[in-house]
């Protein structure tokens, strides 16, 4: 358990579960929620954003009403693991707005990849016209999402 996990109590965790539900959520919401006052509620939401647990909120976007009909998770394994090819292949992937995430990996493959394309050609460029070419790169193993049975979910606090 992290140190910073420690100086939180149980409604430090209730207000991160509400504000992972919904960070829209104002002071006198979280106050309602919390049996607070709307300043009592602020005031722990800005301790908690200045102890870095609470890192910023996003809004939430239908991938398919944006036309990316596509995920996918790539699996990439390098040729070499030099400093300056592990670093000309962490600035593709930044580059790279279809690359959702990326996570350094034990195992086989070295990087795993979520990807979101409008179709599969375009799954297909990324792969063959952005990550095999690289130098650096010896291996790209993909797996098509068919159906995502949970939704990307809160952290549970």
């Amino acid at each position: 358990m992290m140190q910073t996990s420690r100086m939180i109590d149980e409604t430090d965790r209730r207000l991160l579960r509400a504000l992972q539900d919904d960070a829209d959520l104002t002071a006198e919401d979280l106050g309602r929620a919390l049996n607070l006052s709307a300043s009592q509620a602020g005031r722990r939401r800005q301790r908690l954003e200045a102890a870095g647990l609470i890192t910023g909120a996003r809004a939430l976007v239908d991938p398919k009403k944006l036309g990316l009909a596509v995920q996918a998770f790539v699996q990439v394994s390098l040729a070499t693991h030099d400093p300056k090819g592990a670093a000309d292949f962490h600035r593709l992937v930044r580059a790279q707005p279809a690359i959702t995430a990326a996570f350094t990996m034990t195992g086989e493959a070295d990087y795993l990849l979520r990807v979101w394309c409008s179709d599969l050609g375009a799954l297909h460029d990324l792969i063959h016209g952005v990550l095999l070419p690289h130098p650096a790169v010896s291996r790209v193993q993909s797996q098509i999402v068919m159906d995502q049975l949970k939704p990307d979910a809160p952290l549970p606090v």
